[in-house]
């Protein structure tokens, strides 16, 4: 299960009831946050989640409404006690962006690990999530998210048996783990099934629509997509500034098949996006005009098989 908030739905400036556009993810005991801009925190104690297991903090450009609440955040997820390292992930030049937001946050109690993306797409594994940052089209230099939970398949007890293979380690190999034992080497394709349907997530933000979108989104159980604009006659600022309709985002989805599709990143001008959703549920129905704060948990097939049994 991988629980999901959209923190904040704002873009350029938080505005009284909705902050700046964030995400936070829950896996396994870790969080992961995408975009860290002013109001972050406030948005984190709203939703009732903690700072201290956030592992992973992935950046998808370094405009101030999407970075500018960095210090406060890494100031508090001190305060929290927590030692451990914590990663950040961005577009080249995070070293050098992040060193400049910590003059004023120069001493904290955990090591702090950056990872540069340099190219158009990487693979990044950490804290049990598989993510794949692709490159966008910004006015600056700018990344969407894929957000992968993988799911290995069954443990097989006959094929365990029928290769002799000890009870003792089954349950490490049933983990992925290699087995170097004096009778032999044990892996775990010796012992699981074919891997099952994990979890998908995809975010992006800031951007005009282009093909990488879709190719990352393909099937994707929950699809987060900047809505910039919703009312008519956008279309040209939006080319203008780089940025999405409400329209644009539906096609998206539409063509990446995703389950179901919220809008965020909203401009300070578009108070009521929900008037403007039919435009975008004309041309892909399962879309929602997200507020800030909303949840969803996003399960395997085998949990929403046994959810479904207990109904």
């Amino acid at each position: 299960m991988l629980d999901v908030c959209l923190l904040g739905t704002g873009g350029m400036m938080p505005l009284p009831g909705r902050w700046l556009t964030a995400l936070m993810t829950r896996y396994n005991g870790s969080n992961l946050l995408i975009d860290c801009g002013e109001g972050t925190q406030v948005a984190i104690k709203e939703c009732g989640w903690t700072f201290k297991p956030i592992d992973v903090i992935c950046f998808t450009h370094y405009h101030a409404d999407h970075i500018s609440g960095l210090p406060g955040m890494l100031l508090t997820i001190g305060n929290a006690d927590r030692t451990e390292p914590l990663t950040l992930i961005g577009p080249k030049g995070l070293e050098r962006v992040v060193s400049a937001l910590r003059v004023i946050a120069p001493e904290l109690p955990f090591p702090i690990k950056c990872i540069e993306l340099s190219e158009n797409e990487q693979t990044i594994q950490v804290a049990g999530y598989h993510i794949t940052a692709y490159r966008v089209k910004h006015a600056v230099i700018c990344y969407g998210y894929t957000i992968t939970i993988p799911r290995i398949g069954k443990f097989d007890v006959e094929r365990a048996k029928e290769q002799g293979i000890p009870m003792k380690y089954w349950n490490p190999l049933q983990k992925g783990q290699t087995i170097q034992a004096e009778e032999g080497i044990y892996t775990s394709d010796m012992v699981l099934g074919t891997p099952r349907k994990g979890i998908k997530l995809t975010y992006c933000t800031d951007t005009r629509p282009v093909p990488s979108i879709v190719e990352h989104a393909q099937d994707a159980d929950l699809f987060i997509c900047e809505g910039m604009y919703g009312e008519p006659d956008q279309d040209a600022k939006a080319r203008d500034k780089k940025h999405m309709t409400f329209q644009e985002a539906g096609k998206l989805a539409r063509e990446a098949k995703v389950q179901e599709m919220w809008l965020t990143h909203y401009s300070p001008s578009l108070v009521h996006p929900e008037q403007y959703i039919d435009s975008v549920r004309s041309i892909f129905p399962n879309t929602i005009a997200a507020r800030d704060g909303r949840m969803k948990e996003l399960l395997f097939d085998e949990e929403k098989a046994d959810g479904a049994k207990h109904e």
